[in-house]
């Protein structure tokens, strides 16, 4: 009985000490249920002002995509540890900067102090350039306040977006009709197979030219006799600055050519760079060239240093005595005479343009990757010529709309992965216009779909500023949501002023990703990932600061012409050393020390990107020795076998490019150049 009333008593202190126990969990989950909340909210408030990034919180808002509170807690941590075992093996040996957060970050934490720039400039310190960028960075940062206020809306249209246009199946012009359209005929939608367009015309008689594009002037001689003219198949203009893409370029020089002989001389041009010309030249065929829909390319005409007239004569009295028969061979002139009328039919085949000219076959030209038919929306004819009439026909009735919905693919699988929660390795900036849509979408299906960058040790953002349309921006803004890939910085943009996205891509790289390498490339550029970083690995051995590209030596400003720059932009006689702008390394130390010096308004800017950019290394190189790599696989003009990066490469070529490097597994060009 004593034994009984003993457990009895024990079991009644153990079930007092449990509740005693559960009682203590239940206030201390309490405490922390009311604790917790104010740590999140007054943490992250508390960023040390110890002036290391010269960041400021007065910038544009910036939106968080986090998932959950676990996430969020990891995105404040702090920078990889030293040991990791990919920056151990292969990082860069300098000091990688911090990551302030891990966030998305939609518009560009760079800073631009205008009341320090006010002060400064009332003392005559800043030149026109710095000048014309705080214009720009007013103008464009209230534009993208007002665009992320809803302020900026589209109004409704009465016709539907996606709707098919109606086209006219044949079109006919009179030469003064064509003149009063400028010397252009409009094709609303395109070519399609089949399509051909007739023009009637009469070159003009030879003038003196004493700066001929097509020719070099003989010592001694002031000028040079030339006749010539241009018909071209163009695209749609989308970039202000440039001409619009010429898909067919047809350029017969009577008189005037280098070669001192009648030539024809064919091309596709995009981005205002010309591919490799095909010049025909009277030759004859050779038996094994490739021919365009069973046509050769250039057929052959009578040369006046032909010297084949005797052995033909030869030839032909063996050929009579031994009895042979052979076909009447008949010798064609040259097809185009000064003051002489003639018919020129283009026709559009299975593989190529065909070029008829008073009924007979003259050139045939190949497509070239990149362009296709329904982007022929335009018939330009200049030059010494006289337009009497032009007639198009078999034309398509319809055409999609040319709006950005056409580009702009809204699937999950092109979005960009989220940021990693450790610093990466290489960083990827990508220069784009706001109308770039069709590029953007292009390099999203093509080098951005590689296993590093969906595994996100190498991140990668198109940098773009404000477009002067608001439809632009209005879906521009919707790309950047959707995708979440576009860092928008925040001015009007401008030519003369994109030096300031490359700024604002080391400012993303240092701050925002903590990268060991940042790189800089186009929208138009084609970049072998994992080649890119082994080149750098390879080059930088002894741990110093690294520029790696195609590099420029002793360059001298051009003082005349299109692109000229005046003494006052740049009064020294030479360029410092710099690399191609379509692609480009730096170690993260270059960047960082480029973001501090603009924000202190330190930073000397040029109109030239590129430039610009090997000024501020030679600036940095002067307090630390900076390596400088130079790679012609970092193609400056088009494709070149082992590319590193492939630059004006349209839309279409992109994916060819990624399509070759995925399926024959080693980088080749695509033919189109």
């Amino acid at each position: 009985m004593k034994r009984g009333k003993l457990d009895t008593m024990v079991s009644r202190n153990r079930i007092r000490l449990l509740q005693f126990l559960m009682g203590l969990v239940f206030f201390y989950l309490l405490f922390m249920s009311f604790e917790i909340p104010l740590v999140y909210r007054t943490g992250y408030g508390s960023v040390p002002d110890d002036g290391t990034f010269g960041f400021t919180s007065d910038t544009l808002p910036r939106p968080f995509l986090l998932e959950s509170e676990e996430e969020m807690a990891d995105k404040d941590a702090p920078r990889r540890p030293s040991d990791d075992t990919f920056l151990v093996s292969h990082g860069s040996p300098h000091r990688t900067p911090e990551r302030r957060m891990r966030e998305f970050k939609k518009v560009s934490g760079l800073v631009f102090d205008e009341s320090t720039f006010d002060r400064n400039a009332s003392k005559g310190e800043f030149s026109e350039l710095h000048k014309a960028v705080k214009h720009a960075w007013v103008v464009g940062k209230k534009l993208w306040g007002d665009l992320e206020s809803g302020k900026i809306v589209l109004q409704p249209k009465t016709k539907t977006e996606n709707q098919s246009e109606t086209c006219p199946h044949s079109i006919t012009l009179s030469g003064s009709e064509f003149e009063a359209q400028s010397r252009i005929l409009e094709l609303p939608c395109g070519l399609t197979l089949w399509s051909h367009i007739t023009v009637v015309g009469t070159p003009r008689w030879a003038h003196l030219e004493d700066d001929p594009k097509i020719s070099i002037l003989r010592e001694g001689d002031d000028s040079v006799m030339v006749s010539q003219f241009m018909m071209e198949l163009q695209g749609l203009k989308t970039v202000d600055g440039e001409d619009p893409p010429r898909i067919l370029h047809f350029n017969p020089r009577l008189k005037g050519d280098w070669s001192g002989k009648p030539v024809i001389e064919q091309n596709t041009c995009y981005r205002m760079q010309w591919g490799t010309a095909l010049r025909c030249e009277g030759w004859k065929a050779r038996a094994d060239e490739e021919t365009v829909d069973g046509q050769v390319k250039c057929e052959k005409w009578i040369r006046d240093d032909d010297s084949h007239s005797e052995e033909s004569k030869v030839i032909w009295w063996l050929n009579r005595l031994i009895g042979r028969t052979k076909k009447v061979a008949i010798d064609w002139p040259y097809p185009f005479a000064e003051g002489r009328l003639f018919v020129l039919t283009v026709s559009a085949g299975l593989e190529g343009y065909h070029i008829n000219v008073d009924g007979r076959h003259v050139t045939s030209f190949p497509y070239r990757t990149g362009f296709v038919l329904e982007d022929a929306t335009g018939l330009s004819v200049n030059g010494d010529i006289d337009v009497h009439s032009i007639f198009a026909a078999s034309l398509p009735a319809t055409h999609p709309s040319f709006a950005p919905q056409k580009h702009i693919e809204m699937l999950t699988q092109w979005k960009a992965p989220s940021l990693p929660k450790k610093n990466v390795e290489l960083f990827i900036g990508v220069l784009s216009a706001g109308n770039h849509f069709a590029e953007r979408m292009a390099v999203r299906k093509s080098w951005m779909q590689h296993r590093l960058i969906r595994s996100s040790i190498v991140v990668a953002r198109f940098f773009v500023a404000m477009h002067g349309r608001k439809e632009v921006n209005i879906e521009l803004k919707k790309e950047a949501e959707y995708f979440g890939d576009i860092v928008i910085v925040p001015f009007m943009d401008n030519y003369d002023l994109v030096v300031l996205k490359t700024i604002a891509i080391c400012e993303y790289g240092v701050r925002t990703v903590a990268a060991n390498y940042i790189m800089k490339c186009d929208d138009d550029t084609f970049v072998r990932v994992d080649a890119v970083i082994d080149e750098a690995h390879k080059v930088q051995s002894d741990g110093g600061s690294l520029y790696v590209g195609n590099m420029n030596f002793h360059h001298k400003p051009l003082r005349h012409g299109k692109w000229a720059v005046t003494y006052e932009e740049w009064p020294e006689e030479d360029y410092p050393t710099y690399a191609n702008g379509p692609g480009y390394i730096l170690s993260s130390d270059i960047a960082e020390y480029i973001v501090s010096e603009f924000e202190k308004h330190r930073l000397r800017l040029f109109k030239m990107e590129d430039v610009s950019m090997g000024m501020w290394v030679e600036q940095f190189n002067r307090t630390k020795p900076v390596l400088y790599h130079h790679s012609l696989r970092f193609c400056q003009f088009g494709c070149i076998e082992d590319y590193l990066t492939s630059h004006y490469q349209s839309p279409r070529q992109m994916v060819c490019l990624w399509e070759k490097l995925m399926h024959q597994r080693r980088p080749q060009c695509c033919n189109m150049r």
